[in-house]
C-alpha cells in the first residue's frame, strides 16, 4: 500500500512533468542560464535532459529546487 505524503509538494509528480513545467516558465535559454548544465545549454530536449537528470543527484536535486521556488 502506497504511503501518502501530504508535506512533499514533490509526490506525484515526474521528473518528466517537472522539467516541462519548468521550460515552459522559463524556456531552455533561461533555465540554462539558471541551472548551468550542459544538457539545458547545448541543444536542449526534454529527452537528453531526462537522460541526464536521472543519471546525475545532484543537478536532480537543482531542479527539484527551482522547481518548488517556482511554484510554491
Amino acid at each position: 500500500m502506497p504511503q501518502e505524503q501530504p508535506n512533499n509538494p514533490l509526490h506525484g509528480k515526474t521528473l518528466e512533468m517537472i522539467v516541462n513545467q519548468l521550460v515552459d516558465e522559463f524556456g531552455w535559454e533561461e533555465l540554462g542560464y539558471m541551472i548551468p548544465i550542459r544538457c539545458f545549454q547545448y541543444d536542449p530536449s526534454i529527452k537528453s535532459s531526462l537522460t541526464f537528470l536521472r543519471k546525475t543527484p545532484w543537478a536532480r536535486k537543482k531542479v527539484e529546487e527551482l522547481y518548488l521556488r517556482t511554484f510554491y
